[in-house]
């Protein structure tokens, strides 16, 4: 028997710029990487690259100024409600401060305590402490400074009220904040709304169309097309969006199938052999010591090949183990365990108990956490992940 299942090496290449060849700097990585570590490729290999490298190298960015224009000609009024921006400095304030130049004012309705990804207003606990029910209670910033106090984030040092507040006047707008958990609560101060949650945007649409507005919009609405020059995403708009420069942000990758195919074809010809391909962006998994859910992008892979489809079927061993070969030890274990796991065949093992406890998530999402928890999100300089083993299963040698 073989020792090692999966594994997953992140790939070093040179700091990629805008124009760059990536379909061939990436194919070149690989090529190289396997002379190096002595790799011999198969088929079920997964070559994952980041959606940073991929949205940079096409010039995908926008800047404030077109922010801001597609924002006013899309709503065509003067103020606009915001619902639930996330509290990041690095994901959403130049997309706000676009919003902000676009208009002469803005009610901010955050969620509190935490956004949807996790990032804390204040400890929880306060809740209980001041009486304090976040599912029916709606605070102004005056009633919501009195109870909770000036707090930053433990990490950031940031307090995101503040913050968002100056990024606004900054910008000559008016800022009102509403402090509420129903999207809904908005309506009472402005008709005109643009949904910034990520995952819950939709559901927010709908509960705000059926409850009055006038016009509402996603930050999917903004920047789904060039404006004036700019990048554009046709799915997701600003979703995705990350810093560039104070007054840049590069947008999600636009058509990352086109690169993934390409990508695809340059390694097939390169190695000779058909590999897995994919673009990734945050992991789908939660810090538990911060609280912080990873997924500020709208879906963990944006793009891959036709192969990465589907969820995991796979029996749990453990439950075999103490279940159904309890009896057995040692070789004989050994050779019954291979063979129910040779016996699952492609049926959807769905509702079966020896499956019970395997993870339900889309393959993509599994293998994308894999690669973002490789490569990181600072200075490794491996913005390519390459991924041996992970469909193996106990039975193959």
């Amino acid at each position: 028997m073989r020792t090692v299942g999966t594994v997953s090496r992140g790939v070093r290449c040179p700091v990629l710029k805008e124009g760059d060849d990536l379909v061939k700097i990436v194919t070149d990585a690989i090529v190289e990487m396997g002379k190096e570590q002595n790799i011999t490729f198969h088929e079920k290999d997964v070559v994952a690259v980041t959606e940073a490298v991929v949205a940079r190298t096409q010039g995908n960015y926008a800047t404030v100024d077109q922010i801001a224009a597609d924002a006013k000609a899309k709503f065509g009024t003067s103020e606009i409600a915001l619902t639930f921006p996330i509290m990041s400095r690095n994901r959403i304030a130049i997309c706000l401060k676009g919003i902000a130049r676009a208009f002469d004012k803005v009610y901010l309705l955050m969620s509190y305590p935490s956004d949807e990804v996790g990032n804390h207003l204040f400890d929880e606990d306060l809740l209980d402490e001041k009486g304090v029910n976040p599912y029916s209670d709606v605070l102004d910033e005056k009633q919501y400074r009195e109870l909770f106090g000036y707090v930053k984030h433990p990490f950031t040092g940031v307090d995101y009220v503040e913050y968002y507040k100056e990024l606004f006047n900054g910008e000559n707008c008016e800022v009102e904040f509403i402090f509420a958990n129903d999207c809904r609560a908005a309506l009472k101060k402005c008709k005109n709304v643009l949904c910034c949650d990520i995952h819950t945007r939709e559901r927010s649409k709908r509960r705000l169309l059926a409850a009055g507005a006038e016009k509402v919009l996603t930050l999917a609405d903004i920047c789904n097309a060039p404006v004036n020059g700019s990048g554009f995403n046709r799915q997701y708009g600003l979703y995705g969006s990350n810093k560039a420069t104070e007054e840049k942000v590069k947008l999600f990758p636009a058509d990352p199938e086109k690169f993934v195919s390409a990508l695809h074809d340059s390694l097939e010809k390169a190695t000779g052999v058909d590999m897995n391909c994919m673009v990734y962006g945050d992991g789908a998994f939660k810090d538990p010591v911060g609280k912080i859910w990873e997924l500020a992008d709208p879906v963990v892979s944006p793009a891959y090949t036709e192969r990465l489809k589907g969820t995991p079927n796979e029996l749990k061993l453990k439950y075999l183990a103490d279940n159904d070969l309890k009896d057995l030890t040692g070789e004989a274990l050994t050779k019954a365990m291979k063979e129910r796991i040779a016996a699952k065949g492609t049926e959807s093992l769905k509702g079966n108990m020896a499956s019970q406890g395997t993870t339900p998530r889309q393959l993509t999402d599994l293998l994308g956490s894999l690669a973002d928890l490789t490569s990181g999100s600072g200075d490794k300089g491996t913005p390519i992940v390459f991924i041996q083993g992970y469909f193996d299963t106990y039975a193959e040698q």
